[in-house]
């Protein structure tokens, strides 16, 4: 199915971007939402002498989005998250954590226009920042332990050769207990005459 994307959809396309999806996720969820309408030839029609209007609103956008790319140019981000034993976080650093980590620095930025994949472990990262269709900025992450993590103590265990040893005293020692008990209940018991 072909549609007008009506606004920018992260994955699929952007504003006015002509699209084809499967049948049921258009019908069932962008067109009633608003997000796209079928792109039938009227309807391109339409687009195409609108981008015409736009063209310099179009480029108006786009060097403003150049200049807020500008601004990420050098950024890079530490982020401390605290870590289990195993070196796993305690839940993950995401998107929105990245958004809040440029706003602490002065850069405000929307977490919807952040992709990244979140992160579950200590370790380098990069978010990507959509500003525009043709503008985006590749930010590096670093996710650093903010507690030392303690490690797992393990149990003592006794080597493997001790333990069959006991093991085999113990099988002997029943075996022994086993048929003096035998005899004493023979000799106990009295004969029957």
């Amino acid at each position: 199915m072909e549609l007008i994307l009506k606004e920018d959809i992260i994955g699929l396309g952007y504003k006015n971007d002509i699209v084809n999806v499967k049948n049921g996720y258009g019908r069932n969820y962008l067109i009633p939402t608003g997000k796209a309408v079928i792109a039938s030839k009227s309807a391109k029609k339409v687009l195409a002498e609108n981008l015409k209007q736009q063209a310099g609103k179009l480029a108006a956008q786009k060097a403003e989005a150049e200049k807020r790319a500008e601004a990420l140019k050098d950024v890079a981000l530490e982020i401390s998250a605290k870590v289990a034993a195993t070196g796993h976080l305690y839940g993950s650093v995401t998107a929105a954590t990245v958004a809040e980590e440029l706003a602490k620095k002065g850069i405000e930025i929307d977490r919807k226009i952040i992709t990244m994949r979140d992160a579950r472990k200590v370790g380098d990262y990069e978010a990507v920042v959509h500003f525009h269709k043709e503008v985006e900025v590749k930010v590096p992450v670093k996710v650093v332990a903010e507690n030392k993590p303690e490690p797992v103590a393990k149990k003592e265990e006794k080597p493997v050769e001790a333990n069959a040893d006991e093991a085999q005293a113990d099988t002997e020692e029943s075996t022994k207990l086993a048929a003096e008990e035998t005899t004493e209940t023979e000799t106990e018991a009295p004969a029957a005459e």
